[in-house]
């Protein structure tokens, strides 16, 4: 009995790992459903990265749509998405708020300078505390807040440009024709 005990986990392992992965066969990684869609975005209060002595808060950024991009220098898929991102920045449809995660100020620093600075604000959350409130796991996500401050869209991971035209644009156009 004693040597089959392993064979026997093993097997029961192998299962539920199979169940699994049929479980979420054809799903996307970026298709996560955040509880947040529909309701107003979390308050908070970050320093502002350049300004670390100014405070930003949500109120701050109402009256038009907005985009949240999470992003850090430790980030290698922001890297990917960065480009995409500043195209966003440039288009003048949307203010692209930074929130920098979990990152050294100066590393943040030197990846702007190297990068490109695309963002309208960016406001730092070093120690990843506000972070919890917005349902934020890592870098990149992306979230678009309309002008009342709810929050419309969510995506995990890079954005690319096949996400900036079939989802970001037709929403942003959803919501400008709304009113």
């Amino acid at each position: 009995m004693g040597r089959w005990l392993p064979l026997g986990l093993f097997l029961a392992l192998a299962l539920l790992l199979g169940a699994g992965v049929i479980m979420n066969a054809g799903k996307s990684q970026t298709d996560i459903d955040s509880p947040l869609i529909g309701q107003p975005a979390p308050d908070f209060a970050l320093p502002d990265f350049n300004a670390p002595a100014t405070t930003v808060r949500k109120a701050d950024l109402l009256g038009k749509p907005y985009l949240v991009n999470i992003w850090a220098s430790w980030c290698a898929s922001c890297r990917v998405e960065h480009p995409v991102i500043t195209d966003i920045a440039n288009s003048g449809r949307l203010h692209v708020v930074g929130y920098n995660y979990k990152d050294a100020p100066e590393d943040a620093a030197r990846w702007l300078q190297q990068f490109g600075n695309p963002f309208h604000r960016i406001i730092a959350d070093v120690e990843g505390a506000a972070a919890i409130d917005w349902g934020i796991y890592g870098a990149p996500e992306t979230f678009l807040v309309d002008a009342k401050g709810i929050v419309r869209w969510k995506h995990v991971g890079p954005v690319t440009p096949e996400v900036v035209e079939t989802q970001l644009w037709p929403l942003l156009a959803t919501l400008e024709s709304e009113g």
